[in-house]
């Protein structure tokens, strides 16, 4: 992929994995655009990168999609890149009744219906274009069930086979379909946890991106780190070890959220 020539939309660039690609995609000479939903984060993240378009929108609603669609195809028609990298992930109990049945499926909405809704829109446009490419962001829990993160498991693993059949469906377009499979990184998302992560067992956002710009030059169908090629084939080779070995994080915050 060229990426100095090529206009990208970043959804969710307003904070980790996404703020790190609206960095680095800049610094290698690519015209970005990028969403968010907090007003607040646009404005801080627009002082930051003054040559960024950035865009309200949240892609758990169809119609900013439409909204965000028109804008953006109006006002840069040569747009060929679309990475959809905004996300949402919790840690949920599922006999935890404290939840209402709307907000279980918050990861679905954002994750994978957004994914897939923000695909639905903007492909007709990207199809048009000479070289263009599709990037999703899942993750390398889509090989490895995550206990303490059931929705977001179910999220993500639907990513990853949406991605597949894309690919398959779009071989024959202009349309590149690449997906990044990041392991756990240190980033906000994991802020509102009762039970955080060790930072040491986690990848520095950075270093990931660094990845990831790496395997977009290559036009890699899968970009992922030696990390999560580990998991990877450990999920083939030993999957209910591996499903055990992550369970015991749920036992701990299980017992944080029974006392809370």
């Amino acid at each position: 992929m060229d990426l100095k020539n090529s206009t990208i939309l970043i959804t969710g660039g307003t904070s980790g994995i996404g703020l790190e690609l609206v960095k680095q995609l800049t610094e290698q000479g690519a015209k970005i655009l990028a969403t968010g939903r907090n007003a607040e984060a646009l404005n801080e993240t627009k002082k930051r990168f003054p040559n960024t378009a950035f865009f309200q929108s949240d892609v758990s609603d169809p119609r900013d999609i439409k909204s965000l669609f028109v804008q953006v195809t109006q006002q840069f028609p040569e747009l060929n890149v679309i990475i959809n990298n905004a996300g949402e992930m919790r840690l949920l109990d599922a006999q935890d009744t404290g939840k209402g049945l709307e907000d279980m499926t918050r990861e679905i909405d954002v994750n994978l219906s957004g994914t897939i809704q923000m695909v639905h829109q903007f492909l007709p446009h990207l199809i048009a274009q000479p070289h263009a490419a599709i990037v999703n962001v899942s993750s390398a829990i889509a090989f490895m069930a995550y206990s303490s993160a059931p929705v977001y498991s179910a999220s993500k693993a639907g990513v990853h086979a949406y991605t597949q059949a894309l690919r398959l469906q779009l071989s024959k377009t202009s349309v590149k379909v690449i997906e990044l499979i990041p392991p756990g990184v240190n980033t906000n998302l994991q802020n509102d946890w009762l039970l955080q992560p060790n930072p040491a067992q986690m990848m520095d956002v950075d270093k990931l991106v660094n990845v990831a710009v790496k395997g977009l030059k290559n036009d890699s169908p899968e970009i992922r780190p030696f990390l999560v090629s580990l998991i990877k084939f450990l999920s083939r080779a030993i999957p209910g070890q591996l499903i055990k070995f992550g369970h015991r994080e749920f036992e701990k915050f299980q017992q944080l959220n029974n006392n809370k």
